[in-house]
């Protein structure tokens, strides 16, 4: 570790000894980030921008005197490199670094805490040494379920990304293990990247990226191939890979905002038009984009007359029921009854969203509640027999879960009562050896006391 002695008096010094030892990681060769290193990292593998990475620091100032330490809080530090989370200097020194490598940095102001300083901590316009730890890191995960994970190779430029409706224009290279499989410039629809033959992870990750940008996007089965694979890669089913990706140019779709209500409802006949032909083939996830491009469009506008109000509502109506049905194909049944009840509380008698609300509440064990469902649908329908057939499941299926709540009560009742019996032999075990012994005891005194008497 850095001690006091180890750092010299003043900047002048600190700089040529910093130089001496260590090398500039600046991008301009300025000599603003020295890093000498201390020890070295484990392996050959480095953070990319983006990257969540975990470290441990302790911050001086050139005098020697501490102003900040991690390990005295006994916790590592963790931020998303190079997205201008910490300074500037971290953000160049990490990049440089390795798993398991120690260093100690030099940071001139303007790439630690600049011509202001910090508050009781660092004086105004101050040089400040760090030494990091870089722990571990791991790439940037897109997705809650972790399926999409991407690492920036060459950071993109500006600040807008492409949305759902972009037309962008991307060089891409598919591997699977060492294997390329793809590999060509291409431009798609963002949203519907399945007409390319590109899987849903691309599609998906495109709205996170900017002009220029270069990043690889590790992809789990779910957002590449799938189960089926892909034949014409020769993929197998349930594979992993991974598509490095280069964004040269898009053109946004326009917002919500920069359409009017005649240019919502005109695209919404197309979008769902779309919807259905991914639907059909069994594309239930490309599916779903669409069909949530139409509600976000619609979901807070009014129609100027009944005629378009009316329109408006259909296609939300519309638009909830398919994702219901998108949502039970993919065993995503809290979504589904999230829709099913969108429906519901514009169209309380909604055929169709009760039973696909019942649907989902079966595969979900909610029995008594999807029975109400089904029940609800012949107070709409009474010729409905899939509802009727579904009743019959669900009794079935409480009168099942009844009984084995009946043995699972008898078995723990007669486990009680097995256990009772056994401490209330126990305990008149123990009492039977303690009035033995007392009985021993008494006979014992008694004949110490005759002893004792005069005779």
């Amino acid at each position: 570790m850095t001690t006091d002695q180890d750092l010299p008096m003043d900047h002048q010094s600190a700089t040529a000894l910093f130089a001496a030892k260590g090398i500039d990681v600046t991008t301009n060769k300025d000599q603003g980030v020295i890093k000498v290193i201390k020890r070295a990292g484990v392996d050959g593998d480095r953070p990319m921008i983006g990257d969540k990475v975990m470290v441990h620091y302790t911050g001086k100032l050139v005098t020697g005197k501490k102003f900040d330490c991690s390990r005295e809080r006994k916790e590592p530090f963790c931020f998303h490199v190079g997205k201008g989370q910490v300074l500037r200097a971290w953000d160049i020194a990490v990049l440089s670094m390795q798993r398991g490598e120690v260093c100690t940095l030099l940071c001139k102001p303007e790439y630690a805490y600049g011509a202001a300083g910090n508050p009781d901590k660092i004086p105004p316009s101050s040089s400040v040494v760090f030494e990091l730890e870089l722990i571990k890191f791991e790439g940037e995960v897109l997705t809650g379920d972790g399926g999409i994970v991407r690492r920036i190779k060459v950071k993109g430029e500006g600040y807008t990304n492409p949305n759902d409706g972009s037309i962008v224009n991307v060089h891409l290279e598919g591997r699977c293990g060492d294997r390329l499989f793809d590999c060509r410039d291409v431009s798609f629809i963002v949203g519907q990247a399945e007409d390319k033959s590109i899987p849903l992870g691309v599609d998906r990750a495109m709205d996170k990226m900017q002009k220029g940008e270069c990043c690889l996007l590790y992809l789990k089965p779910k957002y590449g191939f799938g189960s089926e694979g892909k034949p014409e890669y020769k993929i197998g089913p349930d594979k992993d890979i991974v598509y490095e990706i280069t964004l040269k140019d898009f053109q946004r779709a326009k917002d919500s905002w920069e359409m009017d209500l005649k240019e919502k409802l005109d695209l919404s006949a197309e979008v769902k038009s779309k919807g259905n032909q991914y639907f059909k083939a069994g594309r239930y996830y490309q599916a779903v984009i669409q069909y949530q491009r139409i509600i976000s469009w619609l979901e807070i506008e009014y129609g100027t007359g009944d005629v378009q109000q009316k329109k408006i509502q259909d296609y939300i109506l519309t638009s909830h029921l398919n994702l219901a049905l998108c949502f039970l194909r993919l065993k995503e049944f809290t979504q589904a009854v999230d829709n099913c009840n969108k429906v519901i509380e514009l169209d309380e008698n909604n055929e169709k969203a009760l039973y696909r609300r019942g649907e989902a509440r079966l595969r979900r064990n909610e029995f008594s509640l999807a029975l109400a469902d089904f029940q609800q649908v012949l107070q709409v329908n009474s010729a409905n027999r899939a509802a009727r057939a579904q009743i019959s499941i669900c009794q079935s299926k409480i009168k099942e879960h009844h009984e084995k709540d009946k043995k699972t009560y008898a078995n723990m009742f007669q486990k009680f009562a097995e256990r009772d019996a056994k401490t209330g032999k126990t305990k008149r075990r123990r009492d039977d050896s303690a009035r033995t012994s007392f009985n021993g005891e008494v006979s014992i005194k008694q004949r110490r006391r005759s002893q004792e008497c005069p005779s």
